[in-house]
């Protein structure tokens, strides 16, 4: 009756498989991404060897995400990750940028002198020097 419509949805029942196969390989191509460069980060990390050098902590930040989960009861669960960076600043002048645990965020202030330990990009500790 209507060979426009009829054209219209066949051509969108033929072209959404196709688009939803590409969709899903993006999907699972990032998840590939991600695990493979979790991996190569850890891997080359163990092969860096544990350094110790003078630093001074030159600053801190926080990064905070907040997550939103309906319950089974229909109510609203409020949750949120903290992650924890201190930026470094040794001898030479370089800095680096380490993520770090809470406990040790907070012991840490902006200005401290010590020894910072690291292995790559893992931070081990900082001794601060009094």
């Amino acid at each position: 009756m209507f060979p426009m419509e009829n054209s219209s949805f066949s051509f969108m029942f033929s072209v959404f498989p196709f688009i939803f196969m590409i969709v899903f390989v993006l999907i699972i191509g990032l998840i590939v991404y991600a695990i493979v460069s979790g991996a190569s980060r850890y891997h080359k990390n163990n092969q860096s060897p544990v350094l110790t050098v003078e630093a001074t902590v030159v600053s801190k930040r926080t990064d905070v995400s907040h997550h939103h989960n309906h319950t089974t009861t229909g109510t609203m669960d409020h949750m949120s990750s903290s992650w924890y960076y201190v930026t470094f600043q040794v001898e030479s002048g370089d800095r680096m940028e380490l993520s770090v645990r809470g406990e040790d965020f907070g012991m840490l202030a902006e200005g401290d002198v010590g020894r910072l330990t690291f292995q790559g990009t893992r931070y081990l500790g900082f001794q601060r020097r009094f």
